[in-house]
């Protein structure tokens, strides 16, 4: 009855009926729940014996706006429960009290949820900034002649344009990371390889993207312009930095999916506050890794040397 109380609340859906507590903690860390209702093997024996029952509530702290609406809701489910189940009709303790219990966040701190998404948002828009100058600036100064004339081929002259900005975005990353658990005091949980390795893969995609629009466009204006527009909005928005992408229209979600930072935010957000490993972390790593291919692989397939 409990557990139809929060689901016929119409905030809630069940997503699995557990038998045992460590049964929790996968969907926790994989995203799949956002919280577990813990109900004792005595519950239902304590209510008739008219005892107080209390329940658990395990919720995700990594995404502390929710949790703490969740927590709400949980309550007055609750209380609204326990008026129906009294232990007697002069009592004021409630029969049935949720006690919460935060786990990877545990004071709510929107700080721990704001600043890890935020190396994604600031590092999606500076680093496709950044390459969209690289060629439209050929183009302009009309080097590009001279480059022409070269045996540089497309596939060295993207990867040439695009190593020296890897290595100015990956100190970028790091100048980030230490700002946010030194300044922050953000917790950083997981693996520090782990989280290399991702960045990497992310920086490149999002550099050869700049790359992409800077060779289309020929023009630095225009390609500066283009890639804030094609950075900027969806990092913010389609990302889940500032709006759960669960409570998006379905369309949005899978438009989501073309926005490399919707991966790197979860990625951060699961290795600074919950310590996720690989075999967690594999799905987000590997849209980075098919995004970050299609984007190398575009430029070098649309360059042309020749002046027309």
């Amino acid at each position: 009855q409990l557990v139809d109380a929060f689901v016929q609340s119409g905030y809630f859906i069940l997503e699995a009926r557990l038998d045992r507590l460590d049964q929790a903690e996968p969907l926790i860390l994989t995203g799949k729940a956002r919280i577990a209702l813990v109900i004792p093997p005595k519950f239902a024996a304590d209510l008739k014996a008219r005892r107080a029952a209390p329940v658990e509530l395990l919720l995700d702290g990594a995404d502390a706006s929710t949790a703490t609406v969740a927590r709400g809701y949980a309550d007055a489910i609750a209380r609204n429960f326990s008026s129906k189940v009294l232990l007697g009709p002069r009592t004021v303790t409630p029969a049935v009290r949720a006690e919460s219990r935060v786990w990877f966040n545990e004071t709510l701190d929107s700080t721990a949820k704001v600043v890890p998404g935020l190396i994604a948002v600031i590092m999606s828009i500076i680093s496709a900034m950044l390459t969209s100058l690289t060629i439209a600036r050929e183009w302009e100064r009309g080097t590009m002649e001279q480059l022409a004339a070269t045996p540089v081929g497309r596939a060295e002259l993207v990867i040439g344009k695009l190593l020296p900005y890897l290595g100015i975005a990956l100190i970028d990353v790091a100048m980030s990371l230490a700002t946010c658990v030194y300044l922050f005091d953000v917790p950083f949980r997981g693996s520090l390889a782990l989280f290399t390795v991702a960045s990497l893969v992310f920086l490149c995609g999002v550099l050869a993207l700049g790359i992409l629009l800077s060779a289309a466009l020929k023009a630095q204006l225009l390609a500066v312009q283009a890639s804030i527009f094609a950075t900027y909005m969806p990092a913010l928005l389609l990302s889940g930095f500032f709006y759960s992408l669960t409570s998006m229209p379905v369309v949005l979600q899978w438009v989501s999916r073309l926005v490399p930072a919707r991966y790197f935010v979860e990625i951060t957000r699961g290795v600074f506050l919950r310590g996720i490993g690989l075999e967690v972390i594999w799905p987000p790593l590997l849209g980075l890794t098919l995004f970050a291919a299609a984007m190398v692989t575009l430029p070098i397939r649309s360059f042309r040397k020749e002046l027309v």
